[in-house]
Parts: structure tokens; sequence; C-alpha cells
């Protein structure tokens, strides 16, 4: 008989193997100083432990509890207590008076139909407040740093059961509102196998991140992953990142970290951000996988961050791009240790008629980066349409089927039946649509958008994060912001561009003829009429914690008149349509 090992075992297991050890450093800026707070994997238990005995004498097995902390160490002694007590831990964002993530908080909190929230003392206000809101108002609320939970001497581990649950991971809403993915105990662990047997990482990597604990790239691959393999990480405050992104570098050197992941933004701020000066004094020399995993991951942030940062000791090839999803706990695939990323240049007509065709030679070709290699799941491309299986070189819809796929959208049997019971035309059932657009070739699997977000232009297939990116450096008053590109409905389909953009040195833009400048290099780039612009102040492009961009949720602002421009230039035809104007 096989006993399955669950994350609870592995954590009380490190205790006692590696009491001293430390399991997690919180490094977080007081003023221009940094406080480092430790947890040893014996004090991590020991806190664990008291939270779980606390939790039992007012939870049921399976009951649901909303953290809502900052990233700290309290967070992670509440998720591992929570675990330890057989209770579903639920992750979402703290409320605070500046926060836009209350609405949807609430809408988390009232869906997974929690028995409690807990939190630390400095939000208990803030949070207590935002309960008091109809249909939360008889949700308990208690601050785990000042109430007293006793020393959980008489804890007793849960039921290991690989088809319970372990926590209600919410999806960050890039195309549609949030749901909960159930991820069940087995597939969390299977994920966490993996990625080591992927990655490479083990008991001996020191890992590094500052992703917020509520998204699964931090929750999963840079908080349960080093748990999981009894290594060290150290956490940085994703706003701490955001105001000084060279502190996330700093800390590679301080550590000697080995591991540490980001979606392609960070890499990019950092190359535009960090100064001349903060860079003579990093040693990135220690890294051996820097993983990227947005979709798609852009060459060109690769080979500038490479560029910028070779004096600090950092090499291309330490960059390991990977794919994956909430939906299936994490990780689907990457790039083993051993390999340096893949980055082909492709045919960009043939990528529009979803056709893979290398073109080394052409300089206009897409540079594309591969996301890696798939072990250990079954991954197929497949029509979207047709539901066929696609051959390599044709690009089709990511259908994922294995032990790492999560046990569903929570109490959404519609959304379920949908999204992780897809049957193939052939018949072959129990797949996950992905809802991302990929292909493969040479066994290395290429994202290449999203299947919600492609443009359909006059039988052309245009990738909205492409344009975007061209747009953004077409002038200095883009640079370091961002764009949303949709296409709406009219007499034909349309393309509308949103750019932020922040005018430089106080000299006043002429928008008209910026306007006309974009207008004219994107139809030459592109070969179709782009007639609608809107630029933006900067922060009204709306983006999820990982820094996607909400581009269903900006083509909605725009369809509504919801937003509020700097200036707008549209075609006739949209401004009837969607403004009223007349003819």
């Amino acid at each position: 008989m096989v006993v399955f090992e669950d994350i609870v075992s592995r954590i009380s297991g490190h205790a006692r193997e590696l009491p001293a050890k430390d399991a997690v450093l919180f490094v977080r800026d007081q003023g221009r100083e940094q406080v480092t707070e430790r947890l040893s994997f014996a004090e991590l238990d020991r806190r664990a432990r008291a939270t779980a005995g606390w939790l039992r004498a007012r939870c049921a097995e399976g009951d649901r509890v909303l953290l809502l902390f900052p990233s700290g160490l309290d967070f992670v002694t509440a998720l591992i207590g929570c675990l330890y007590a057989g209770v579903v831990a639920v992750q979402a964002p703290a409320p605070n008076n500046q926060n836009r993530q209350g609405a949807r908080t609430a809408g988390i909190a009232a869906d997974a139909d929690v028995r409690l929230v807990l939190t630390d003392s400095r939000h208990l206000a803030t949070v207590s407040e935002f309960l008091a809101a109809p249909g939360l108002d008889q949700i308990p609320c208690v601050a785990t740093d000042i109430e007293d939970l006793g020393d959980g001497a008489d804890w007793t581990p849960p039921r290991a059961d690989p088809d319970a649950e372990a926590i209600l991971q919410y999806t960050s809403g890039s195309t549609s509102d949030p749901k909960g993915v159930v991820v069940t105990h087995g597939s969390l662990m299977h994920n966490l196998g993996l990625i080591q047997r992927s990655l490479g990482p083990h008991r001996d990597t020191v890992a590094c991140s500052w992703l917020p604990p509520y998204h699964d790239m931090g929750l999963i691959g840079m908080l349960f992953s080093p748990l999981f393999l009894g290594c060290t990480v150290i956490l940085l405050s994703p706003t701490d990142f955001l105001r000084r992104p060279h502190r996330w570098l700093d800390l590679v050197g301080r550590y000697r970290v080995t591991f540490t992941t980001a979606p392609n933004f960070a890499y990019d701020l950092c190359t535009r951000l960090v100064t001349d000066e903060q860079l003579a004094g990093l040693d990135l020399s220690s890294l051996r996988h820097a993983l990227n995993g947005s979709e798609p991951v852009h060459a060109a942030t690769l080979t500038r961050f490479a560029e910028r940062f070779a004096p600090a000791g950092f090499r291309l090839e330490v960059f390991k791009p990977c794919y994956g999803m909430a939906e299936t706990t994490l990780f689907v695939s990457g790039t083993p240790l051993d390999r340096s990323p893949v980055l082909t240049a492709v045919d960009r007509a043939g990528l529009e008629r979803n056709v893979f065709t290398p073109a080394p030679a052409d300089p206009d070709a897409a540079l594309l980066v591969s996301s890696g290699r798939v072990l250990d799941l079954d991954v197929r491309i497949v029509d979207q349409d047709t539901r066929q299986v696609l051959p390599d070189g044709r690009v089709g819809e990511v259908w994922v089927r294995g032990a790492s796929v999560a046990a569903g959208y929570w109490r959404n049997e519609e959304a379920t039946e949908a999204t992780f019971r897809a049957v193939t035309a052939d018949g072959e059932p129990g797949f996950l649509r992905t809802g991302d657009l990929a292909v493969r070739h040479d066994g290395e699997l290429y994202v290449t958008g999203r299947l919600k977000d492609m443009l359909v232009i006059r039988g052309r297939n245009l990738y909205p994060h492409d344009i975007e990116r061209d747009v953004a450096g077409m002038h200095e008053a883009f640079r370091g912001l961002h764009g949303s590109v949709c296409s709406v409905p009219a007499a034909l389909e349309e393309i509308v561009v949103m750019q932020e953009l922040r005018p430089r040195g106080g000299d006043a833009l002429d928008l008209p003829a910026l306007a006309g400048r974009v207008r004219g290099e994107l139809g030459e780039r592109l070969g179709v009429r782009v007639a609608n612009l809107v630029f933006l102040r900067p922060g009204q492009v709306l983006r999820t914690t990982s820094g996607k961009v909400r581009r269903s949720v900006m083509r909605e602002l725009f369809m509504t008149g919801a937003l509020t421009p700097v200036y707008e230039d549209l075609s006739a035809d949209i401004s009837r349509r969607y403004r009223g104007a007349s003819a």
C-alpha cells in the first residue's frame, strides 16, 4: 500500500531533520534601513501547530479560512497553520484605503463562503471595517499576532488525503471575473514534484521572491516549493520591490540566491530603473535559475536584461522561461537547468495563419521565446473550433491533462464542465482548456498569446501584445508605461490602441501629431489600418497582480465610454457607435 505524503508531512519532517535551518527570511524596508525577520523550520512547525489547534476549536475540517495579510511571516504561519488544521486556506489581497482590490476581495469572501478571516494587528481595523459590509458582517475576524493561539502541544496531523481540498486559488481575472480554483493535496504535491523534476531545485537551493503571496506564481512557486524542498526562501514585499527594484537584485548577492522567479515586466523594470551606481554594487553571479513566467515571454526583455546586468555576473543562459497557470496548480513547462533559453525567429505572415515557420535569415521575423519542455503532463495543441489535435508547427489552444490539474472551480459546475472536462474530436476526455495559444516545435512549447485576446482582422491573426510592444517603443512619452490593444465591432472589425503617456521635461505634446505618427507607423508595420488611438494617464491601463494587461476589461471600458482619456482620435464609424457622435 502506497502512503500519500502531503505538504504537512513534508514540512513537519523538515522541522525534525533541519530544525535550525532558516525556512523563510522576510526582508522589509524600514526607512532607509532594511529589517530581516527569520523563521526556522522548527519555529514554523511550532507556530503552525498552535494555529492549527486554535482553528480546530472553531472550524470543521474543510471549512474555508480567508487570509488577508501583506507579505510576511504572519501570512506564512497562518497559511501553514490552515494546512496543519485540515481547513482550506483562501488567499486574497488585504484591503486598504488606497486599494482597488477591495471589491475583488469581497467577492472572494462571499464566493468561498469563508468561516472566518485571519489578518495581522496592523490591518485588523481596516479588515474589520471591510467586513462590516452586508453579506460579510457575520464573519469573525482575528489578528493572529495578538491572539493567544495556545501552544499546539496536542496537535495531530490531519488525515492525508490526495483528493482533499488544500487551498482555493482565485484566478487573477485577466480575462474574466476571478474564480476559485480547487487545488487538492494531490495536485499540489504532484506540481511541486514536477517543478523539482523539470527545473532541478533541491534542498541546498536558495530562493528569493517579491511576488504577492496570493498569486499562484508567488504562492506555489516561491513559497510552497521551497518549503516542499526544505530549502530557504528570502521574501521581499511587492511594494518594496516596486519602489526600489534594485532591492530584489541586491538580495541575490547578499544571500547568494540561486533561484528566483518573476513576470516579464519585473525584468524590464529593473533594466530601465536600476541606476549605474546601484548596478555597481550588485552581484548576480550565484543565480542558476531566473524564471520568467509571462505568456508570452519577450525576447527583447531577456537580451536587454542580460546585457545590462552582465557586469554584475548575470548570464543569458540563467534565464529559464516557463509556462503555467492557477488551473494547473502552477507549473506546466519550463527550461531545464542545463539548457539556455531557446529563441527562434519565425515568419510573421505564417504566424498570422497559425503556422510556425522558422525564418532565421528574415530581418523582419518575429522572435519567439520557448517556454520550455513538458514533463509528466499530457499537453496537446488543439484547434479551438473543431477540437482536432494539431500537429507540431501549428498554433492552437493548449489543452492539459494530468495529476497537476486542479479539481475544478469552486461551486461553479458550469465553468468546471466547460474548462476542466474538455473532450478532443477523437473522443479523448479529461482535458483542461487553458485559453492560451501555443505551438510545439522540436519539443519546445512556444506560447503565443491568449485566445480571447487575439485580434482577427481581415482574416489575419494579430497578437495584441506585439502591437502594444511596438507602440511602447514609438515615443519617449510611452517609455515604461502600459498599453492595451483590442478590436471592437463596427462595419468592419476595427483595432483600438489605448496607450498611457507621460510628457517629458514639462513640454506639451502635440497629441494629434503623435496619434498620426502612431497610426502611420502601425499601419506600415501591420499592413492594416489602425484608425483608433486613445491616450491615457499613467495607471489607467488595468493589470492583474502578476502584471498582465486586463485587455477584456479595457475593451469593455472603451466600448462603454468609461475611460477618461487625455486624447482620443477615433474613426467616424467608431465615434458613431460608441460615442454617439453624429455623422
